[in-house]
């Protein structure tokens, strides 16, 4: 046994730090694979005035048919400088057969999301299918989140929230570009 496999017992294929190929399922997603960020505006009812924002979202793979998604977002300023952090959230896309998407989705203020949708030339279309929440959540009913690429290194996302009370309707957008090149 090498020294290289002391410090990492794992089939060089399997090793944590490995760039495996994207699984078959996920090649109609694979554009989205790398970190995108950018600036956007946000709105609700419930809310005093709009807001502007910056986003980050990356999304990875470990060789399965799943991509693990982050995305974190601060409020920013008329220079577009960043003075609190406004949302957080995690998850995972699993990829099914002729472009079925189901989204898992965990926000820190209690609120868990199940989307389903689909990606079709490479547009994804993602709703709710179910919302679970804590105790002490929002009141959440339902989402719809829209990616969009508009060329190879330009993404735009819209959300919308139907929340406390107020039907679907728009709450988010942004325009991302890919920020690391992959």
């Amino acid at each position: 046994m090498t020294d290289r496999d002391r410090q990492h017992p794992y089939p060089d294929a399997l090793r944590p730090d490995a760039a495996p190929a994207p699984h078959e399922l996920l090649v109609p997603v694979a554009g989205l694979l790398g970190t995108w960020v950018g600036t956007g505006t946000g709105g609700y009812p419930t809310l005093d005035e709009d807001f502007a924002y910056a986003q980050e979202v990356t999304f990875s793979h470990d060789g399965r048919p799943f991509l693990h998604y982050e995305a974190r977002a601060w409020l920013i300023d008329a220079d577009g400088a960043p003075f609190r952090p406004a949302a957080r959230e995690s998850g995972w896309w699993r990829l099914k057969p002729e472009g079925a998407i189901e989204a898992l989705v965990t926000q820190p203020t209690g609120i868990t999301e199940i989307l389903v949708g689909r990606v079709e030339d490479g547009a994804i279309d993602l709703t709710t299918h179910t919302v679970a929440l804590a105790p002490t959540a929002k009141n959440v009913e339902a989402t719809r989140r829209r990616y969009t690429p508009v060329d190879g290194d330009t993404l735009d996302f819209v959300h919308d929230l139907a929340a406390v009370g107020h039907r679907l309707q728009h709450h988010l957008s942004a325009r991302l570009r890919r920020e690391d090149g992959k």
